[in-house]
Formats: structure tokens, sequence, C-alpha cells
């Protein structure tokens, strides 16, 4: 381990983060069986969250088109954001660092939180904990780096720069570095703190440290309550510190599972359930959770637990996303030792609760009954048949009407698979059909003097069409629209099998119905249906 700062130690609390460089990245890798050093890329909405070393080092960067970064790196490997894959990946980490020194937080997949005062007392030194922790992670086949400070913000992007900061000086460790730090982490920082050091850059606040000798007041009256907390964080403040000590019962939630609970998605079924038991109890205590402790208990005895921390407070879907991220690490095996029987308990502690102002449902567009009894009846579905069950289209990016949709298991993140606000030349345009056909059966399509019609190379009718035949029923046309030519991945020798060239068009049958056409390989298909 480099850039170690050392200095006299005191007697107070402090936070050791390790924090593995590039996580969603890693993860897609894996996953895909791709190569760690090989140019990797993340991308939600056509767009890049996160990259590799090596991505990078071709020019890709986060906030990058899908496009452009193909372009940079042509051989680079593109997956899309999942942070269930994420979170089961990550699994094995955390399994590894909680079992060298127990008591570990998870803040995000990839970002973990521990007491460093136990660590290093018991290997002598924070500097030993430090090296101890770096082999450990490092014997699940994974990188990572360390940070250790007095607060978990400081930890956090100490852990960033591979530095143990000395006792009482977090401030003078931030104030050199660029006020963009504080926005570096999510997982600590509210959706809005880019637009806030983007406004302190233009004021000319350009380092930490000039952020930080405002007054608090000054802080306070003039930007929200984000900037109150970024402030507290470049000022070195205390904050509140990682524990693996649990608040007294009084809010937790169990489901006794019988039969126990041996697979992934009934255990989800399971958490989601009890999550909102969870915030119900909530709820009435007029509370909100930012700690949660997940624990498990398996019909041979096994005790299971992770404690998961967040910078907002939780929803009944991010709670229940966690338990299901959770229980699909445990047991599918990915924390490294696969439990023995199946879960016949499932427990889940509020560690840390906040008012439930920090929660505000807005005014208008809140979920009515008729929208949860639906929703509860969608999980009793996924429940029963499996999470793949139940499935909702997402508005996606493409040319045909079918590339338009994504789809995606019911409570997972409405992620399309293509940017739809892209430009996408020869779209098919509105109306799109409101059915379409999953055999694509074909047709014939003639000309007046019944010779069939054809697609130019331009891109054009080499005849009028007159009448369509579809099976052993014909329609004269009343009318018809197009062709749209769609000339697909020409560019790219590499790309035979996905390169295509087809033609669309939408054809008005004699009795007032319309079809959409495809014109695929000299042959003519329906593609879809107007009713």
């Amino acid at each position: 381990m480099t850039g170690l700062v050392t200095g006299p130690q005191k007697r107070r609390a402090r936070v050791l983060a390790v924090w593995c460089p590039d996580w969603p990245a890693v993860a897609a890798a894996a996953a895909a069986n791709v190569p760690a050093s090989a140019p990797v890329a993340v991308v939600s909405a056509n767009r890049v969250v996160a990259c590799s070393a090596t991505a990078r080092t071709a020019g890709v960067r986060r906030g990058g088109t899908r496009r452009e970064s193909q372009a940079r790196c042509p051989e680079l490997h593109v997956a899309r954001a999942d942070p269930d894959r994420d979170a089961r990946s990550f699994e094995p980490v955390a399994a590894a660092v909680d079992e060298l020194i127990p008591g570990i937080e998870v803040l995000r997949p990839g970002l973990l939180l521990l007491s460093a005062r136990g660590a290093a007392r018991y290997f002598g030194s924070e500097e030993s904990a430090a090296e101890r922790l770096v082999d450990a992670v490092a014997a699940v086949g994974v990188e990572c780096q360390v940070g250790i400070a007095d607060e978990v913000s400081t930890a956090v992007i100490a852990a960033r720069h591979g530095m143990i900061v000395p006792a009482g000086d977090g401030a003078g460790f931030l104030a050199p570095l660029p006020v963009a730090e504080l926005s570096a982490e999510p997982s600590l920082a509210a959706p809005d703190r880019v637009d806030l050091v983007d406004l302190l850059v233009r004021l000319g606040l350009r380092s930490i440290g000039d952020f930080a000798a405002l007054s608090p007041v000054d802080v306070a009256s003039r930007f929200g309550t984000d900037a109150v907390a970024a402030h507290r964080s470049a000022r070195g403040e205390p904050e509140r510190p990682p524990s693996a000590r649990v608040v007294p019962p009084d809010l937790d939630v169990e489901y006794h599972c019988d039969p126990p609970l041996d697979r992934v998605d009934a255990a989800a079924f399971a958490g989601r359930a009890l999550a909102e038991k969870l915030h119900v109890a909530l709820s009435a205590a007029a509370v909100a959770c930012t700690r949660l402790l997940v624990q498990a208990r398996t019909a041979n005895g096994e005790h299971l637990s992770r404690t998961w921390r967040c910078a907002e407070p939780l929803t009944p879907e991010g709670t229940a996303d966690r338990v299901r991220w959770q229980l699909d690490g445990w047991l599918t095996g990915r924390s490294g030792s696969k439990p023995t029987a199946g879960v016949v308990l499932l427990r889940l502690e509020p560690v840390e609760v906040v008012g439930a102002g920090a929660l505000q449902l807005g005014l208008w567009g809140g979920v009515g009954d008729e929208d949860e009894r639906a929703r509860r009846a969608l999980v009793r579905v996924q429940g029963l048949l499996g999470g793949e069950a139940v499935q909702v289209g997402v508005l996606s990016g493409g040319r045909g009407p079918a590339e338009r949709v994504t789809v995606v298991p019911w409570g997972d993140e409405p992620v399309p698979d293509a940017d739809p606000a892209a430009p996408w030349p020869g779209r098919l345009p509105s109306p799109s059909p409101t059915a379409l056909t999953t055999t694509r059966p074909e047709i014939t399509l003639v000309g007046a003097a019944g010779e069939p019609v054809g697609v130019t190379e331009r891109g054009m009718f080499d005849r009028d069409p007159a009448v369509l035949t579809w099976g052993s029923s014909s329609w004269s046309l009343h009318g018809w629209a197009g062709p749209w030519c769609v000339d697909e991945r020409w560019w790219d020798p590499g790309a035979a099998s996905t390169a295509r060239q087809v033609a669309r068009a939408q054809m008005m049958l004699e009795d007032a119905r319309a079809v959409l056409v495809l014109h695929d390989g000299g042959r003519w298909f329906v593609e879809g249906i107007y009713e």
C-alpha cells in the first residue's frame, strides 16, 4: 500500500473504508468472462456510468455516449447497468472482509466501511490492518484501496487516494483536493450534489478548502440542506460512525419460512413482503431507515447477516432490492460458502433511523390504493412463478417497433437497452402498430400486373404495390406509405452475422385495416397490425 500518511494517533473513533475501483465494470467483466485487462464500459440509457482503467486510457469517459465510446475504443466490451449483478459479485468481497474484521457496513456494491479501532488494536496498527485487508480482498481476485480517517466521508475520499489520514487532520487532508471530490461518491451525497459542485466552481471555490473556509451560517442561508452536509464534510466535522451494534429491536420484523427457502425467487418474494412489513412499522413510528441489518438463519442453525447503509432514507422498493441482492448472494454461494440448508428465518433490523420528514412524498402523483393493490398482486405472482414471470415494457431506442421496447422484470430499474432520444435513421414514424407478430408470417406483395414488388438500392419500390396476399386471402391495397430503409452495421467487418438491410412499409387494405410489412432478404413479412 502506497501513499500512507502517518502521524500521532488519538483515542477517538476512526473509520476504515474499503473501496474497489470501477466496481460495476469489474462485475460486468466477471459476469461475461472478459479478462480484467480488457476495456469495459457499463452503460445506462446509452450513457457510460462506469468504465475500467483500460477503457479510460483509450479515451472512454463517464457520461459519454455508447457510440462515442466505441468509436474511441473499438474493442470496448459494453455491458448494461445491472445493480443486482453488482451486488451478487460483491458478496464474496464483503464476506472476505467480514471474516477478517467482523462488523462491516456496505454503502453500495464496491464500497464498505468498518470501525478502524478494533482492527488496529488486533493487527497492531492501522497500517497493518489496511495491508491485511488488501491481501484478503486480493485473495478473492479483486483489487481494492483502503482509506482511514476520523469521519466516514473523509475515509471514503482517503480510500480513493489510498491514504491513512492522521487523527485530527481530516480538514487538512481535504483542503487541497478539488471540490468535485465531495460529489464523487453517490452513496454519501444527494442526487443534486453534482449541481452544487458545479455552482461552487463557477463561484471560484475550486478546492475543498475554499468551500470549508465559508461560514456555516452563510452556507446554510445561501444553499440547500445537502450543501450544509457537504460543508460539514469539507470541514472534517463529526459524522455518524459505522457501528456493528444494533438499536433495541422495537422496529424489527421477522418472517418465519415454512417450508425453508432455498430458491432465490422465493426468497426474493419473502424479502419483499418483509420489506413492506418493516416500512409499515417505520411509518407508524414516524421514522425512516438509513441503515439496515439483514439477517437470516438456516435450518441447520447457520446465522448470516449483513448491514446496508444508504445516504438517503430507504423506500420499500429500496429495502426490497437490498434484501433480494443479499439473499441472492447467500443462496447462490457467491459469499464464498453456500448454506447447507434452506433459510427458515428472515429478520430486518433498522440500525439507524431518521425523522419521517427526511422521506416526503410529493403532493401530486402519489401511489393510490389501486396502484398499491396492483403492485401487491404482481409481487404475489412473482413469488409464485419467479421474478422473470412479471415483466413490463420500457420505451427504448431502435428503428423497428419491436426494438423500441425493452422488457424488464417488474420491480427492477426500468432502464432501456438503448436511448430513445438518440437519432435513429430509418426509424418507423408514428403511429406504431398496436400488435406485433411473433412468428413474422410471410406474405406476397405484387403490382397491378402481378409482378412481385421489391425494393431498389435507392430505397424505393420497383413498382407500385397493388395486392397483398397472406396465406389463402388476398386484399387490394387502398394506399401505402414508405418504404423506410434500414442499413445496419454495414461498417463493421466483424458483425457480418448482425448486419442487415431491410425496409418497412405501411399498407392500407381494402377493408380499412392496415399492416406493417418488412422486406428482408428479398421476401415480405408481416411485422405488425394496426387495429
